[in-house]
């Protein structure tokens, strides 16, 4: 069971929150705080795998403001709910710890399945913050051009691995590239090797930062 705390300073908002993470059998909410403060004095205790945290109006300063000032990686995965995405550094927030932004208007299967997601190691980012990303991806792949690790990649092998980052299992794999199942076997394994992880979220996550692929 992934354990989810909710944090919004409207009442009406944590409810309604709560109620959509309690639709999924897979979700249950430990507890909801109307600031990150309170939240802070209670997460010892009730130990949540993710943090729902809605933003809105300046409440968003105090919690970017929050979130950048930590020394420390958290110790849980935080999803942000926004109605303004066009004043979001998008760069910050994904080293900050926050593995997914999603417009405020996400639908209720929408934010379901990006706490699911996130909660297993992957990053989430909803289709109209895309274009916002991509400067952020493109300045990441400069800055690692010289990194063995991206180097050691080759093309098919990206290939192969944005696929594990949509779902894909290695009989879907192969059908796509139209190779053998034994062959997609050998490049998971080759990409495992060169990133230094041993399983498919893994593999992935570490794609997501070095920016060789997009989720």
């Amino acid at each position: 069971m992934i354990r989810v705390f909710v944090v919004a300073a409207s009442p009406v908002v944590r409810a309604g929150l709560s109620a959509v993470v309690a639709t999924s059998s897979k979700l249950t909410v430990v507890g909801s705080a109307s600031d990150l403060d309170t939240f802070t004095k209670e997460f010892e205790q009730l130990q949540p795998d993710v943090v729902l945290l809605d933003v809105s109006g300046h409440f968003q300063e105090l919690v970017w403001e929050k979130l950048l000032s930590s020394q420390q990686p958290y110790p849980f995965a935080i999803i942000i709910l926004t109605d303004e995405l066009d004043s979001i550094n998008f760069e910050a927030a994904l080293r900050a710890g926050v593995r997914s932004i999603l417009p405020s208007i996400s639908t209720e299967s929408e934010i379901v399945a990006a706490v699911e997601a996130i909660a297993l190691g992957l990053v989430v980012l909803h289709s109209d913050t895309i274009e916002s990303v991509l400067p952020f991806k493109e300045s990441s792949v400069r800055e690692k051009d010289t990194s063995p690790v991206v180097q050691a990649l080759t093309p098919r092998e990206i290939e192969v691995l944005q696929m594990l980052g949509s779902g894909l299992g290695n009989k879907a794999i192969a059908k796509r590239l139209n190779i053998s199942e034994h062959t997609v076997k050998f490049h998971v394994s080759s990409i495992f090797q060169k990133l230094s992880v041993s399983t498919r979220t893994e593999a992935v996550t570490v794609g997501v930062r070095l920016g060789l692929i997009m989720l």
